[in-house]
């Protein structure tokens, strides 16, 4: 039941300390899960002290052992591992210790299990998805580098990298690759080189290992991490046969680290060698199209319209002339049967006139009015008409034939 305090009336220390101490003591002895870390022998002493490490949270709580059961079992600093132990408080202290009778290992197909559960868990939220994948840029400046301090890990890229292309530069993030804190350092430094701009793409690096050393690669937080960044990550965990989880979503797994270094960055010889290639290819394209192109000037120049162009404007300009001459003619002949035409038309007009009928003698006799007599009955005697002669006119009378 719950302590009656209050201002006036309040518990002593020691009696919140035992009341702590006896909750605690009615717990009894439980199974624990969790990974080893601070290892150590107390001088002089059988007992084994060291903290156990909550493998997905960071929650720690202190133990002790017996020499012989920690010795019993072969384990070690970053074993994860199975403890059967009594929660002990001692108030005198304030501190809180599970006293541990029993160590036993877990299994690697309970670990293998846990694995499996995680990537089928992280694979339904899209984690894995290949159009997640970012392509890595053909000559990074500047490559961020997440390993182990003086590792075998990191002079493998180094090296490798600088001997393909020497120019290339490298930031460098050193965290620890194995143990209880490996996964919470690689998730620092991975934040503090994704927020540097001159950092193009992203290698973590390590050895090969076993299960247990290559278990923080496979911690949800880092994956989760990992996903989340804006530059590309290269993972480069271990040899060919491992397989964390960070190879699934990193957007390029390298079988090794000394892989990795191939593939982050281009072989200086080789891509001298292809620019060599492409030259001499460009160069046969070139000339290729220069000789086909030549021959093709040279057929056209071959033409008989370019090969003699003034012969050809001569044939035209004597067709011309010859046309010319031939409307000339043309137009003579027609010239000459019109006038010939006309000169026979004006002969026929002048010989049916009755001009040439007068020039030959006759008349034409006219009434007042300029109508022509045609008989006898249209004039009398008397009436005076006008006589008409090629060369004028003049008056005559009319009689009777009695008065001749």
């Amino acid at each position: 039941m719950a302590l009656e305090t209050s201002p006036e009336a309040p518990a002593a220390v020691r009696t919140i300390a035992n009341g702590i101490a006896s909750w605690i003591n009615q717990l009894g002895a439980v199974w624990v899960e969790g990974q080893l870390t601070d290892v150590s022998i107390g001088r002089g002493t059988t007992t084994v002290f060291g903290t156990l490490r909550d493998t997905d949270a960071d929650i720690s709580l202190r133990f002790t052992c017996n020499r012989r059961v920690f010795e019993a079992v072969d384990v070690h600093d970053g074993s994860r591992v199975l403890v059967h132990a009594k929660p002990n408080f001692f108030a005198r202290r304030g501190t809180l210790a599970l006293a541990v009778n029993e160590i036993r290992h877990v299994g690697i197909g309970e670990l293998l299990a846990r694995i499996e559960r995680l990537k089928q868990l992280l694979a339904a939220e899209g984690l894995f998805e290949p159009y997640r994948k970012r392509k890595l840029p053909f000559l990074p400046h500047t490559i961020g580098l997440i390993c182990g301090r003086d590792s075998a890990a990191e002079r493998d890229v180094l090296e490798n990298a600088k001997r393909r292309w020497p120019a290339v530069a490298f930031r460098i993030e050193y965290a620890s690759v194995q143990g209880p804190s490996a996964a919470a350092e690689v998730m620092t430094a991975l934040r503090k080189l994704d927020a540097d701009d001159a950092v193009e793409v992203i290698v973590i690096a390590r050895g090969g290992g076993s299960l247990e050393d290559l278990l923080p690669f496979s911690d949800e937080g880092l994956i989760r991490a990992v996903s989340k960044t804006g530059t590309p990550v290269v993972s480069a965990i271990g040899h060919e046969p491992d397989s964390p989880l960070l190879d699934l979503v990193a957007d390029l797994r390298a079988s090794t680290p000394t892989d990795a270094a191939k593939r982050i960055v281009p072989d200086v010889r080789e891509e001298l060698d292809g620019v060599r290639q492409l030259r001499e290819r460009g160069l046969r394209a070139i000339r290729s199209w220069l000789d086909r192109e030549t021959h093709a000037l040279a057929a056209i120049r071959s033409r008989p319209a370019l090969a003699a162009p003034v012969s050809d404007l001569q044939r035209r300009s004597d067709e011309i002339a010859a046309l010319v001459e031939r409307n000339r003619r043309t137009l003579t002949h027609r010239l000459d049967r019109a006038s010939d035409d006309i000169t026979h038309r004006l002969a026929s007009v002048r010989a049916l006139s009755p001009k040439a009928t007068l020039e030959r003698g006759y008349s034409v006799l006219q009434l007042a009015d300029g109508t022509a007599v045609r008989e006898v009955a249209q004039v009398a005697p008397g009436d005076l008409l006008q006589a008409r002669v090629s060369d004028g006119r003049f008056a005559v009378e009319v009689k009777s034939e009695e008065d001749q």
